[in-house]
């Protein structure tokens, strides 16, 4: 991506990974980068798990991805994700002063005592910053270019789309990105390799991707084929593509 990071988002929960909630926060990541000209690279599912979790971010700290991290952060034992961030950080957890205040100021509009387990919500790994959270006031943190936000997702989005705007809006639209595919009918795959890799030849920074389908009741067997790029290049690509599966003597349509 050159001077433009990757993103990346962890989606943490035992619920998820046993399938007792559906993950939402993939797709409305993707939605939230597209509608900024950003797109993911990667996207990571883990349970509470610690020790997995110390390591997965060890790895994505040690990278120059912007990474998301969904769920996690709240005070209850199945709760690892502020913990293991501190641990592969290599730095302490430490009360936020800033995140204290919004949670004392949470409890007292709700005439709750204040409990260790509700501050410890406001432990972040030394250095972090605050999320703004603006459904109740507990906030998230960033550590880095790593934000973590709560997994619920009323809370998780708006989250989000603060962290970009304000750290991250000189990277939007800055590679402009373009696609383009037709269906191939009764089209194979592994026949049409020599032509993928032809067309990525001739158009350096180009991708080229194909979807294969067994098809159904109302749609025959095909080949979705296509290619992502500049839209300098797409369209010629797109016209080089075409004109080889015409003269192959496949049927196709433009998708």
């Amino acid at each position: 991506m050159g001077d433009v990071k990757g993103f990346g988002a962890l989606i943490i929960g035992d619920e998820i990974i046993r399938g007792k909630r559906q993950d939402k926060h993939f797709e409305k990541l993707r939605e939230i980068l597209a509608a900024r000209g950003l797109h993911l690279a990667w996207v990571l599912y883990l349970g509470d798990d610690r020790p997995r979790l110390i390591e997965a971010l060890k790895r994505s700290f040690a990278s120059d991805d912007v990474v998301f991290s969904f769920g996690g952060i709240g005070a209850t034992p199945d709760d690892h994700t502020r913990q293991a961030a501190a641990a592969a950080a290599g730095v302490p957890l430490e009360l936020h002063p800033e995140a204290e205040a919004r949670i004392r100021e949470r409890l007292a509009s709700l005439n709750r005592s204040i409990t260790q387990s509700m501050l410890d919500m406001g432990r972040f790994p030394a250095g972090s910053r605050t999320i703004p959270n603006p459904v109740n006031g507990i906030a998230g943190f960033s550590h880095g270019d790593h934000h973590f936000v709560p997994g619920f997702p009323e809370m998780a989005w708006p989250m989000v789309e603060w962290v970009l705007d304000g750290n991250y809006a000189g990277l939007f639209h800055a590679h402009p990105e373009a696609e383009a595919a037709i269906l191939v009918w009764d089209g194979i795959e592994g026949l049409l390799v020599d032509l993928m890799e032809r067309v990525e030849w001739e158009f350096p920074g180009l991708t080229v991707f194909s979807l294969p389908s067994m098809g159904s009741a109302s749609r025959g067997r095909h080949v979705e084929l296509g290619v992502r790029g500049t839209p300098e290049q797409v369209p010629l690509a797109m016209r080089e593509i075409e004109s080889e599966i015409a003269r192959r003597g496949l049927d196709f349509d433009r998708k």
